[in-house]
């Protein structure tokens, strides 16, 4: 059998194997604008080294092992003979002052010994040079350093180097044996419930063809364990390497923990890491990578490989107390250690910003020309459009470039002349913006603020003073978004300017269609599976999510006894502007008293904005309080301790009736199981329709010139997707029994019925002088 070929670069061999010293934070040295003024500084170098000089030369080398073939590779910047002396020349572009650099960095140095071991050996020669040549970014002064160095030192060191990756290499290819070999039997480990085996199978298919499906599972199915299941089977028979589970939310990430170890229960071995957000992970109040200031910063990199290796070979179960522990008893970060620990991994469990945000997606994974065996498993998928929508759109204030350009005057009088170019770009934008104004394109704006990017990566690289690095961060990090996502603007993008809440003026780069940019994220892997209880139209999602053609979709059937769930259309109510006045507040108010003074529960009222809420709270509680009904309400900015107490409230057996008030699209509208008597009914004020603003108009006017119907696209589509998480709170298992008011007289027209999910099919119209009489109808079938 032929062993395996592993490959990797000279560069993440030398950097993964050689790492040493503190953790700091990210500086702009290693963004883009560097690294664009260091692609050029090479090029310019390389051509004055002379017709002698071979720039760009590819190297590689293979090195046998037991089971495996380790097969580093990579280009050598530059090679020259010298009075007859073969030389590897490594150039590194830095902004640090050249006097401060008495000797190369380790690694750098570590990456031209590479290709100095492969070279010679190609050759057969018995010595080489090595140079290291260090340009400063700004100035283009030039520091060398040289060496000269025999086979023997080079082939001890470079076979130090592979063997040390070799551990970590013959360990994964081990457990990945047992990995296997632990599915052979697997079984899904519960009986299938209705439309199960067909979302499983439908998985199972998608993955086999590399294709992207879209699952419409309404609650109920056991969606989590549909998707991890066939993805976990197929991972064993060879069809990926690693599957990344992606959420929205914190609660679908335990739901996923969960049915992975389900799995384990059952035999499965399969490594998780679930990555939790740096705020939440950091030992220090603030996440703050200073050594000077945080003891898990200070050597982190002498001491995570070792961290990584034990807590990998030693656990399947990487979530937030495992990481947490393990971080404090090795003294490393653990945000970082759960990074390193996911390249390990046979499964990723994060939000979407892991994969798709340009800012903060897992380089190890999506770099440039990065791409791998991935399954994507994407819950919730409803939710990635405008969070898409929202990871590839930037703006940039006015008024704070104004207030940034003031601050910096006494450090940086070159970065003052600059800013003031880019301030008056904007001001001359700003002259003929009413409210807002949508423009061709950005103009010579980001060319401007390239400029301005250097300048500030000079300023971080070595700050006057901490007081400056604090004033700039913020600034700092919004000009590079900015420009990173000018680089994308095509016909996906709108730009506009607009004057603010806070009348301050802004421009935006608006990612009208964020299809295209996720599409080339998930490109990066095999397959892609879309699933959500509320995917629905699914044309509208997969034209928002994919810009494949061959996409192909299932409807799953609710698992759900219609009998045991009665949908109402409330007809003569609504939630329209025109008609909110006290006389409608009055009925809603009625409507929610007659509700939940039929049977004795805890319900759930959701309002389309908290105005509408507390205007019809108050008419409730002034016209229809009764001693045996408790109401609690939603509001804004709750703490994490506010909402679980808010939940609390939902007991399965309570003394009165529980009114809870809330607002669609809110915190308690999705995600949340409240299951059995801790919820018998919900009602939804409203078709959801987003607030009328510059940008839904936008993309109301985008679609329209598409040809498609611009209201749906922008208004109807996600205000609908919000009418249909609310509903979904009730109804959760199949013992439960409740009932469901749609209170908006909208909701009996064809636009919105043809938006229901299949299984709706029995709603009913009712009106308030009937409400009871429905009521006590469907509650005396359970005898209640």
């Amino acid at each position: 059998m032929e062993k395996p070929i592993v490959r990797i670069s000279v560069r993440n061999l030398v950097e993964f194997i050689l790492r040493s010293g503190d953790l700091k934070s990210s500086g702009g040295a290693a963004d883009k604008e560097a690294m664009l003024k260091g692609s050029r500084l090479h090029r310019k170098i390389q051509k004055q080294m002379g017709s002698h000089y071979q720039p760009e030369v590819s190297l590689k080398k293979d090195t046998e092992y037991a089971e495996l073939i380790l097969r580093v590779e990579g280009r050598a910047d530059g090679i020259f003979t010298q009075e007859e002396k073969v030389c590897i020349d490594e150039i590194k572009g830095i902004y640090k002052n050249l006097e401060l650099l008495e000797e190369p960095v380790l690694v750098h140095r570590a990456q031209a010994l590479c290709y100095a071991w492969i070279y010679l050996d190609e050759h057969d020669l018995q010595e080489i040079d090595v140079q290291m040549t260090y340009a400063h970014l700004e100035t283009e002064m030039i520091k060398r350093f040289r060496e000269t160095l025999t086979r023997q030192e080079l082939e001890e060191w470079y076979r130090e180097l592979t063997d040390a990756y070799y551990k970590w290499l013959s360990y994964q290819i081990e457990w990945r044996r047992k990995r296997n070999q632990s599915m052979q039997n697997l079984e899904f480990p519960f009986d299938y419930r209705k439309g199960q085996k067909e979302m499983v199978a439908g998985i199972y298919h998608a993955i086999s063809r590399q294709e992207q499906i879209f699952i419409q599972a309404p609650t109920g199915v056991g969606k989590t364990m549909s998707a991890v299941f066939p993805a976990v089977r197929s991972i064993g028979e060879g069809k990926a390497e690693t599957l990344f589970y992606l959420t929205a939310r914190t609660i679908t990430r335990t739901v996923a923990q969960d049915a992975f170890e389900i799995l384990r229960e059952k035999g499965l071995l399969f490594k998780v890491v679930t990555i939790t957000a740096k705020e939440k992970l950091c030992f220090c109040e603030k996440p703050e990578c200073d050594p000077e200031k945080c003891l898990y910063a200070k050597g982190h990199y002498d001491r995570v490989n070792a961290a990584v290796y034990e807590l990998w070979t030693t656990e399947q179960c990487f979530d937030r107390e495992t990481i947490l522990h393990h971080a404090e008893k090795w003294q490393v970060c653990p945000f970082e250690m759960s990074l390193d620990l996911a390249v390990w991994m046979d499964g990723v469990i994060c939000d979407y910003n892991y994969v798709f945000d340009p800012n903060v997606y897992l380089k190890r994974f999506f770099g440039e020309n990065i791409s791998g065996s991935y399954l994507f498993l994407i819950d919730e998928a409803h939710n990635l459009v405008d969070r898409g929508r929202e990871m590839y759109s930037a703006s940039l204030c006015l008024e704070e470039m104004i207030q940034t350009r003031d601050f910096l005057k006494p450090y940086s009088q070159k970065m003052w002349k600059k800013l003031g170019k880019v301030i008056r770009q904007l001001e001359e934008l700003r002259k003929n913006c009413v409210s807002w104004q949508v423009q061709e394109n950005a103009g010579v704006l980001p060319v401007s603020l390239l400029s301005v990017q250097g300048e500030l990566d000079q300023l971080m690289e070595e700050p006057p003073s901490q007081e400056v690095v604090d004033g700039i961060l913020d600034f700092y990090f919004a000009v590079r978004d900015f420009l990173n996502i000018a680089e994308l603007v095509d016909e996906n993008y709108v730009v506009y300017t607009a004057f603010g809440e806070d009348g301050r003026f802004y421009i935006k780069l608006f990612c009208v269609n964020p299809a295209a940019n996720l599409q080339r994220c998930l490109d990066k892997g095999v397959t892609t599976v879309f699933f959500s209880a509320t995917l629905l139209p699914m044309q509208y999602y997969r034209k928002m999510l994919s810009t494949r053609t061959e996409n192909f979709g299932i409807y799953v059937e609710s698992p759900f006894e219609q009998k045991k769930r009665c949908l109402l259309i409330c007809r003569d109510v609504s939630s329209r502007y025109t008609r909110r006045n006290y006389e409608e507040y009055h009925r809603i108010a009625e409507y929610i008293a007659r509700m939940s003074w039929q049977k004795k529960g805890n319900y759930m009222v959701f309002f389309p904005s908290y105005k509408l809420l507390e205007d019809v709270y108050q008419v409730y509680q002034e016209e229809y309080a009764a001693g045996w009904v408790h109401c609690i309400s939603q509001h804004a900015s709750m703490t994490e301790k506010e909402r679980e107490e808010f939940l609390e409230e939902f007991k399965e057996e309570r003394g009165e009736t529980l009114v809870g008030f809330c607002v669609m699209g809110g915190i308690f509208s999705e995600g949340i199981d409240l299951i059995g008597n801790r919820l018998i009914g919900v009602a939804v004020v409203g078709t959801g329709l987003p607030q009328v603003s510059c940008e839904r108009e936008i993309l109301k006017e985008y679609y329209d010139q598409k040809g498609e119907q611009g209201f749906d696209y922008a208004y109807r589509y996600p205000g609908m997707n919000k009418v249909l998480q609310a509903a979904g709170r009730v109804i959760r298992t199949r013992e439960d029994i409740g009932t469901i008011l749609l209170m908006d007289d909208r909701f009996a027209n064809r636009e919105y019925r043809s938006l229901f999910p299949r299984e709706w099919n029995d709603a009913r119209i009712c009106l308030l002088k009937d409400l009871e009489m429905q009521l006590k109808d469907f509650w005396g079938q359970f005898g209640k």
